[in-house]
């Protein structure tokens, strides 16, 4: 007569990945979170600042017109804080993009203004001129051995005075419509009169139809390559506060004039840009070179010319900036472009970049240069002095990087 020891197995987890039900949703999401920490502490971080100055401004934060102003003070700052990025993550730093936004808006203004130039042949060669910039940087740093913060502060100096020479000094302007639209435009009106921006409405359900497809998609693709995924309860709340949130956008936007343009060349801008990080080979190149420069040799990448393609790139975009700033302000000035080099250095670093490099992405980028943004504007709207508030960007990037030690330090540990 046999005897059954065999012992009962434990109950399968639940489909979300929960565990014991003692443990709850609260502890499935504490959990989740402790993993992906990193990836979501900024964004957590960028929701509160709204939320706080939103209640300090008494609501004057998310008045539609302020929403609009946000985007559109902060755009050049985000399109630097992109190719920042890249530089960061290959292991290296750029301290001359803020003089390279200046000249190339001053060759504008002298193009358009001085010889009548038309401003989409304008566009084109601030453009080339971007990219002859960030190559000559890129030869030198990747070919020659120069180390990237000699040759961009040497390019800091030298296209600061070249700014200066070029405009004797003097602000010049103003430029033509088409040229101006580019920084202070809006997408036209279309279709019946429903009190909202019709365009921006669609753009807006489009968008949020992208991003619930892109996150089923990415999560199904882990699942099937059997990496981590975010327990079922954690994901859909990620994917809902996604979707509110470009609701919310969406309709503050189609209240006022609708989706500035270069809210649009940033889209394009953050899309391409992520896919080539995310997908491309030359994206992981970037991350292969920045993480571990011998291995990646080993591995047969071509570190010099993905050096140089990086800092050339970075050209390209501080000459789309310097188009921005100067449309915006209708005007080519000597001091435009001051300090934004540090913004885009700050605002890759609040998004997760790590000193080390071979860390970072587009999408971080864009939300450390949104907490320094929400930052200025709310400072600004509650009066705060400016020399309070380089204090308080100062402690702001301080502490992001000492959260990106901490949090390397506990996973090593």
């Amino acid at each position: 007569m046999s005897t059954d020891v065999t012992a009962k197995s434990p109950a399968p987890a639940p489909p979300g990945g929960s565990g014991p039900a003692a443990d709850g949703l609260l502890g499935v999401m504490l959990a989740g979170l402790r993993r992906n920490m990193r990836q979501y502490g900024m964004l957590i971080a960028l929701g509160l600042i709204v939320v706080l100055f939103a209640i300090w401004t008494d609501g004057d934060l998310l008045l539609p017109r302020n929403v609009s102003n946000l985007v559109l003070q902060n755009s050049y700052i985000l399109i630097l804080a992109i190719g920042m990025m890249l530089v960061i993550i290959a292991g290296h730093i750029d301290l001359s993009v803020g003089s390279i936004t200046a000249f190339t808006g001053a060759f504008a203004a002298v193009l358009t203004v001085q010889h009548g130039v038309s401003w989409p042949v304008a566009l084109v060669l601030c453009l080339l001129v971007g990219a002859a910039a960030g190559s000559i940087q890129g030869y030198l740093i990747a070919y020659l051995g120069i180390p990237s913060f000699i040759v961009t502060l040497a390019g800091m100096l030298l296209f600061r005075g070249l700014t200066e020479i070029l405009l004797k000094g003097q602000t010049l302007g103003p430029f033509p419509d088409g040229l101006q639209k580019l920084g202070n435009g809006f997408l036209p009106e279309v279709g019946p009169n429903t009190n909202y921006h019709n365009l921006t409405l669609l753009l807006g359900l489009v968008l949020i139809a992208a991003v619930v497809w892109q996150e089923f998609r990415d999560r199904r693709r882990q699942q099937e390559f059997s990496l981590d995924v975010l327990p079922t309860r954690l994901f859909l709340l990620k994917l809902t506060a996604l979707v509110a949130a470009v609701l919310v956008v969406t309709l503050l936007l189609a209240s006022y004039k609708g989706t500035p343009i270069v809210l649009i060349v940033l889209g394009v801008l953050v899309v391409g840009y992520g896919y080539v990080m995310r997908n491309a080979v030359f994206g992981r190149h970037i991350y292969a070179i920045g993480g571990n420069l011998p291995a990646a040799k080993l591995s047969g990448v071509k570190d010099k010319k993905v050096t140089f393609y990086v800092f050339l790139n970075m050209g390209v975009l501080a000459a789309l900036a310097g188009l921005v700033v100067a449309a915006r302000l209708n005007a080519a000035s000597p001091k435009a472009g001051v300090n934004f080099e540090l913004e885009a250095i700050a605002s890759s670093f609040i998004g997760g970049a790590s000193m080390s490099g071979g860390v970072g992405t587009v999408l971080g980028a864009i939300i450390g240069g949104l907490v320094l943004g929400v930052l200025n504007n709310g400072m600004n709207l509650l009066s705060v002095g400016t020399d309070w508030q380089q204090v308080i960007k100062g402690l702001a990037l301080l502490v992001a990087v000492g959260f990106d030690v901490w949090n390397k330090r506990k996973s090593g540990s």
